[in-house]
């Protein structure tokens, strides 16, 4: 093992640290309320009604998942929520080089759906356009994992929504996220291609919904669950005796 490698490891644990804790930051989020389809959004001053004056507004829109209706949304931050105050750390397993695994990202075709449930959406699927596939070999065999566009501004990111052997034993119990910036391959890329990159699952990361329990996040697709356990990364989220989300 290169200390170079551990020592980046080591920053990105702090990073992670700094990200959930941020007043944006996971842990802040106590409250996401979706006004009726066809309702006009909640003003801020009603939004941040009960509120401290230092809470932080943000604002949502998607469709309904079962009418397709646009509805509008926000969310309250706050640094001192109960979720804050309790959090005591981020448990990790060992940093293992054996868990960087050569891959590939191939690209699919560009209008392919996949349906996504979602913690929160009483088993209704949303159809989330999967632009490629994660492509590796483990002992062997190898496996096809259904990776999403996650990118914003110029970088190129993908995110994978994953389950193992793991989950709810020694992980967070609806699986796990990893992010992957996508290579730039130098030329157009068409279905059928493929970009070199590996898949790191010492990045792997309890999703936002471990928490806060005012998240909505996506749970695995059958293709992205893995059957063997994978000990790497984030394993769950620890907080003061007697808390819970």
């Amino acid at each position: 093992m290169s200390s170079a490698a551990l020592l980046e490891h080591e920053e990105w644990i702090r990073a992670r640290r700094a990200e959930v804790t941020a007043p944006h930051g996971a842990l802040s989020l106590v409250q996401t309320t979706w006004s009726p389809a066809g309702a006009p959004p909640v003003d801020d001053q009603a939004a941040l009604a009960g509120h401290p004056l230092d809470a932080l507004l943000t604002r949502l829109r998607r469709p309904d998942p079962s009418t397709g209706e646009i509805r509008d949304g926000y969310r309250i931050w706050r640094r001192d929520s109960p979720a804050q105050q309790a959090f005591e750390g981020i448990e990790y397993y060992d940093y293992d080089p054996a868990w960087v695994i050569p891959g590939r990202f191939e690209l699919v075709d560009e209008d392919r759906l996949v349906p996504f449930e979602h913690m929160k959406d009483a088993g209704a699927t949303r159809a989330v356009a999967v632009p490629g596939d994660l492509v590796f070999q483990l002992e062997g065999t190898e496996y096809r994992l259904s990776a999403f566009d996650a990118g914003y501004e110029d970088r190129a990111l993908l995110q994978l929504v994953f389950a193992d052997r793991t989950n709810g034993v020694e992980s967070y119990g609806a699986g796990r996220f990893l992010y992957l910036d996508l290579p730039d391959s130098g030329r157009m890329l068409t279905p059928g291609d493929s970009i070199p990159l590996a898949i790191d699952f010492n990045r792997a990361t309890v999703p936002p919904c471990g928490f806060s329990d005012q998240m909505n996040c996506p749970l695995p697709p059958l293709q992205n669950r893995l059957p063997f356990p994978v000990r790497a990364g984030e394993k769950r989220v620890r907080y003061a005796e007697g808390f819970e989300l």
